[in-house]
């Protein structure tokens, strides 16, 4: 919903997020009302110690506070279960209740710094027990109140003071005035230098350069372009996205349509490609998962990893091996050499060079498969992040290979700093003249699948049969596209604004779902019976979660109901997809059992962000690596049982 006003500013929270953590301290406070009430009633009459007069006074005002409080706490969290998302009509009364919460800290506060000075008086004389509740009471209070303080300072929204509405490039500006266009400025800057701001916050542990200062006002316009024409809080992307992913556990139940499925004869041509070209990825994914170097060793390698490793970096190396800014101990080299079983020779070149727009990446020979590989790592370290977020689409132009394409703007920098590097400083050169008979093989995986693409596209015109292999590449060519962030953005807000359900509830039992499984909710919403004319159009919960009424809703046409806004081109995968899917998992107490296949897909498949528990899972390279091999190793037996 949109977020709650209170004294005079917007807060990063709506009049629907008291539920749960109201119900919690209200949970507390009647714990802590009982025991003040116990230990009051069972020493009536004995306050004759000295202090006693100043205790026997302050369990009384405690108790009384405490039911003003528990009163207060049981309005606050009934009026917040009221109504729904977007309609915030029946919580109207809740920021006068939250100001009447809000001032009994005052009497808390100072009933706290009285007993702390109780308690911490040498003339008393009370029994033990007492004391140690009230020395209880005291902290309790004092860690509730400082929780309030933390709760305030995130849910604080630095533009909450702000006349916050945004207009963006596709609207008219109706600007009656210079004051209202400097205005209009004023906010638009003072929202990018808060982005600017978190992102430095979030990257305070690294070096920050020109290039890092460039990055992040990038970075800091698209989020502040991003968010501008929503006023969706926290929790209800939270709840958006529970939804979302119940509505896509839904339609995955139903039957699909016959051309949204891809499927071939076993005995097909197709399908012996694809047997060979999962082998090959099975193979060259042991590369791209090098390209981690330590960490990844050591991931999925937990127990023996470290000895092994230690073993490895007292050896000498040759002192004619290219390798660029590794670590002290020698563990990167260390693990990509075990990880891939290749000698020190094979290696042509090794950069562990990180900064943003310069990713790591290695290059040597295969001679299992006759290539000459060049492995791409993928996100790794906090340079690799704004490299990820850097999502603004650059123009790119190739010779008789792309004409007027748009690639993601982070990936496209860090595949050109490999070009120049593989072709300026002459890696590639070297290569092939110790090798000339191989054939040039690109590999990654994520970023690194995303750079290695853009690579393979820039290096085709020099080399015409080269091969890349990207693994878990982004979705909207190289990384999550500005068009899959706005239509996932799109999804939530109609989801959320018309689910006619309050959001505790679909909290509570989305985290069920998630923890628990069992069949996805039926939360009924207002799309139910509408035909598809009327879904092309915003509804009116849809129109209150927006600043403005923006323009991505100009697409929705009756052709394109989730289509990315005009501003944002369509981003695609390049070449030819495979899409693994997880069939059947089964756990046992030590090991687990998956099944998977493996089919031909379609770029268009992946235009928008499916959400799912198993999103970040599904894509580390462990897991990837894993399906393949298994895949590889189901077609090697099924070879092996036709031959016998």
């Amino acid at each position: 919903m949109p977020g709650l006003v209170v004294f005079g500013r917007r807060w990063a929270i709506g009049s629907d997020d008291f539920v749960l953590p109201g119900a919690f301290e209200l949970f507390l406070r009647l714990l802590w009302w009982v025991g003040i009430l116990v230990l009051y009633a069972v020493h009536k009459g004995q306050f004759s110690c000295p202090g006693g007069a100043l205790l026997h006074s302050y369990l009384l005002v405690l108790l009384a506070l405490l039911a003003a409080i528990i009163c207060t706490l049981s309005a606050l969290v009934y009026v917040s279960m009221q109504g729904t998302i977007s309609n915030p009509g029946p919580r109207k009364s809740l920021p006068k209740l939250l100001y009447t919460r809000l001032l009994l800290y005052l009497p808390e506060f100072i009933w706290a710094v009285v007993g702390a000075v109780w308690v911490s008086d040498s003339s008393v004389r009370c029994e033990s027990t007492v004391i140690n509740v009230i020395t209880g009471t005291v902290i309790a209070s004092w860690i509730i109140i400082i929780f309030t303080i933390i709760g305030v300072l995130i849910v604080f929204d630095p533009l909450g003071g702000k006349k916050t509405f945004y207009l963006t490039d596709g609207l008219d500006r109706n600007l009656e005035s210079s004051q209202s266009g400097q205005l209009l400025y004023n906010v638009k800057s003072t929202a990018t230098r808060v982005w600017e701001k978190r992102i430095r916050l979030m990257c305070c542990c690294i070096v920050q350069d020109d290039d890092h200062r460039v990055a992040f006002t990038s970075i800091a316009e698209l989020f502040r372009a991003y968010f501008s024409d929503t006023d969706l809080v926290p929790s209800d992307i939270a709840a958006g996205l529970i939804l979302l992913h119940q509505e896509q556990d839904k339609m995955e139940s139903c039957p699909k349509e016959p051309e949204e499925v891809l499927c071939h004869s076993p005995s097909s041509l197709v399908a012996d490609d694809l047997d060979v070209e999962l082998e090959n990825a099975a193979h060259y994914m042991l590369f791209a998962a090098a390209a981690y170097g330590w960490p990844y060793y050591i991931y999925t390698n937990p127990f023996t990893a470290l000895c092994k490793l230690n073993g490895d970096c007292c050896r000498s190396r040759p002192e004619d091996s290219d390798i660029t800014g590794s670590d002290r101990r020698n563990f990167h080299f260390g693990s990509i050499l075990r990880i891939t079983g290749l000698q020190y020779r094979d290696f042509i070149h090794i950069s562990f060079h990180n900064k943003i727009y310069e990713i790591p990446f290695f290059v040597a020979l295969d001679h299992k498969k006759e290539a000459i590989v060049v492995a791409v790592r993928g996100t790794l370290s906090f340079e690799d992040i704004l490299t990820d977020l850097s999502a603004d689409c650059e123009d790119l132009t190739l010779e008789d290979v792309l004409e007027n394409g748009f690639v993601h703007k982070g990936i496209t920098q860090a595949a050109n700093y490999i070009y120049q590097k593989l072709i300026n400083d002459g890696i590639l050169n070297q290569a092939f003249t110790i090798a000339p008979e191989y054939k040039l093989v690109i590999v990654g995986h994520s970023l690194g699948g995303g750079t290695a693409s853009v690579l393979a596209i820039m290096l085709r015109n020099s080399f015409p049969t080269l091969k890349c292999y990207a693994f878990s590449p982004p979705g909207g060519l190289l990384r999550l596209s500005m068009p899959n962030m706005e239509d996932l953005k799109r999804r939530i807000v109609r989801i959320v604004a018309n689910c006619n359900r309050p959001k505790y509830q679909i909290l509570l039992r989305g985290c069920w779902y998630e923890v628990f499984g069992g069949d996805p909710d039926n939360f009924p919403t207002e799309l139910d019976g509408r035909n598809d004319d009327a879904l092309t159009q915003p509804l009116l919960a849809e129109e209150s979660l927006m600043v403005h009424r923006s323009p991505s809703y100009s697409a929705l046409d009756g052709e394109s109901h989730l289509n990315s806004p005009p501003q944002y081109p369509h981003l695609y995968l390049p070449g030819k997809i495979i899409h693994i899917v997880e069939e059947s998992s089964s756990r046992r107490l030590c090991s687990s059992d998956t099944k998977y296949t493996a089919n031909w897909s379609k770029e268009t498949a992946f235009s928008s962000i499916l959400i799912s528990p198993k999103m970040i899972t599904d894509h580390m390279p462990d897991v990837v690596l894993n399906a393949l091999n298994s895949l590889s190793q189901e077609h090697r037996s099924c070879v092996s049982c036709q031959t016998k």
